[in-house]
């Protein structure tokens, strides 16, 4: 199978890509940046700049599958123009690809978009599953809508859609863990607010697995992108101090603190939902770490 990849080089990109070259499969990627010739078999990269509607139209050449991963970090502070780059950098990219394949004679079948759990409203009751008809109206709850809709015109062209709505990856190599191990590693770290808030999460190795499990088996509409167990802050923050084997005597930070310091970004850090991978569990996917406990143990040494 031949599958192009955008945000090729970010963390769940990198994963992805490994985990499909093992498999013998070929990747094509689309990259804003020069990039030099690989020595990687099967591994192909091709110039693209959504900004200004330019792509290398030879990068869907026998293509079977579209996995649209680009986008503008959220971990940067939401100044006016940093919100309306991250919407750009998702919807205008999208929006290219659509054209082109509009346009190009090809073999796509399937589109898989990345997005996101923020379009669920913060509850300390619901759990939510891919049939929960719920939308969050906040500025992410928005931006997650905007590019759900994006992926969905695909399917004006008779494109299976795939829209993977993802929580905190956890990684050792870069993203949200890293961040939240450096102040614990320096005796400085506690949880946020009460530390009641359930966060949904994913290790790096399921979350590339369920996406080459939705591949497989043609999954189409939201698929929730989470560990099947969430884990309160408090207790994901006392997991990380156990493993680094650091004490926690500082009290937890309270919201208003990390408000005046992050701005509307400080959300990031307080919500609180239950999300739960119910198409993908139903459908026979295993997890390889269901459990925060698990996920750290193999990330933390």
């Amino acid at each position: 199978m031949k599958i192009l990849i955008t945000g090729a080089t970010g963390l769940i990109g990198q994963e992805l890509t490994n985990l499909l070259l093992q498999e013998k499969h070929t990747v094509h990627y689309l990259t804003t940046t020069p990039f030099k010739s690989h020595k990687r078999q099967n591994y192909f990269g091709f110039h693209w700049n959504p900004k200004t509607g330019k792509i290398d139209d030879n990068c869907i050449i026998g293509v079977d599958v579209v996995i649209h991963l680009a986008g503008a970090s959220i971990s940067q502070k939401w100044t006016p123009s940093y919100k309306k780059e991250l919407v750009e950098s998702r919807i205008k990219s999208a929006d290219l690809l659509f054209q082109l394949l509009s346009k190009h004679p090809n073999q796509v079948k399937h589109y898989i978009s990345a997005s996101g759990t923020a379009i669920y409203p913060d509850s300390d009751s619901a759990i939510y599953d891919e049939e929960s008809n719920v939308s969050d109206h906040s500025f992410l709850g928005d931006l997650v809508e905007k590019w759900e809709n994006s992926a969905d015109q695909f399917k004006l062209l008779n494109i299976k859609v795939s829209k993977m709505r993802t929580g905190i990856v956890f990684s050792n190599k870069k993203g949200a863990l890293k961040e939240m191990i450096k102040p614990i590693k320096m005796f400085v770290g506690s949880g946020f607010g009460n530390g009641k808030q359930l966060q949904s999460w994913i290790h790096i190795k399921d979350i590339a697995r369920l996406y080459y499990f939705v591949i497989q088996n043609q999954i189409e509409g939201v698929v929730n992108t989470v560990a099947p167990i969430p884990v309160f802050n408090q207790e994901l923050t006392n997991i990380i101090a156990k493993r680094l084997h650091r004490p926690l005597f500082l009290p937890n930070i309270p919201k208003s603190i990390m408000k005046l310091i992050l701005g509307e970004m400080h959300i990031l850090l307080f919500n609180n939902k239950n999300v739960v991978p119910k198409k993908v569990l139903n459908l026979g996917f295993q997890f390889d770490y269901p459990t925060a406990e698990l996920a750290l143990s193999n990330l933390i040494k």
